[in-house]
């Protein structure tokens, strides 16, 4: 029997993902900077409120034609496969949730996860959801300044209170992303595609099972 390629890297993202990843970050914290000019009065003073609505209006554009466009320009199967993936729980994520995200982030042998774990799943589904209220609130905030029947109470507060609920979920993103000793490995495979074996071994177990399956069964044929 052929035994599986035991490359040292492997490769986790493709070219569209990490692009569209990158665009999403970018213009979500240019919204968040603009939004920040439009709420405070402190923040205003480095950026004219005209300017500042221009800015957090078009990069709002092109995120949502970003997420459209750039899948249908790249590699469509790999981004609705990312998307199903994180779509559901199976047991051993609810056993990784159960046993606590933080101890599993540290432990030597955590539950067995796939490409994405528990908590970057619910973080997916968080951020999606959170997104789509702030679209909502968004669109009825600027086309409320056009017909006043579209102003409706409580919709700036809701969409302040989102724009902190993402803040925090983003916050804690970037924290694990780039600075967590346990987990800081994983940025790589944003920003070149491909994460180091060791790491994906410990993190992502059903993964590396699955990849080296694959290519055993590949070897055989």
């Amino acid at each position: 029997m052929a035994s599986p390629d035991r490359r040292t890297r492997l490769t986790r993202f493709t070219l569209t993902e990490r692009v569209l990843h990158w665009l999403v970050a970018v213009t979500f914290l240019l919204m968040l900077g603009t939004g920040l000019a439009l709420y405070f009065p402190s923040f205003a003073q480095l950026m004219s409120r005209p300017v500042a609505k221009d800015i957090h209006l078009w990069s709002a554009i092109v995120m949502g034609v970003s997420m459209v466009l750039v899948p249908l320009l790249g590699d469509r199967a790999a981004v609705l496969g990312s998307a199903r993936e994180v779509q559901y729980l199976d047991g051993d994520d609810v056993a990784w949730l159960k046993a606590g995200p933080v101890r599993q982030l540290g432990k030597v042998s955590p539950v067995p996860q796939g490409r994405f774990n528990a908590g970057q799943k619910l973080n997916t589904a968080m951020l999606s959801g959170g997104m789509v209220i702030m679209y909502l609130t968004g669109f009825l905030l600027w086309y409320g300044e056009r017909d006043t029947s579209y102003r409706f109470m409580g919709t700036v507060p809701m969409h302040d209170v989102f724009t902190v609920f993402l803040t925090l979920l983003v916050t804690g993103h970037i924290y694990l992303a780039a600075i967590h000793p346990m987990t800081r490995a994983a940025l790589r495979g944003m920003t070149y595609g491909d994460v180091d074996r060791e790491f994906a071994e410990h993190h992502h177990a059903k993964w590396v099972a699955s990849l080296d399956a694959d290519r055993e069964a590949d070897a055989e044929a």
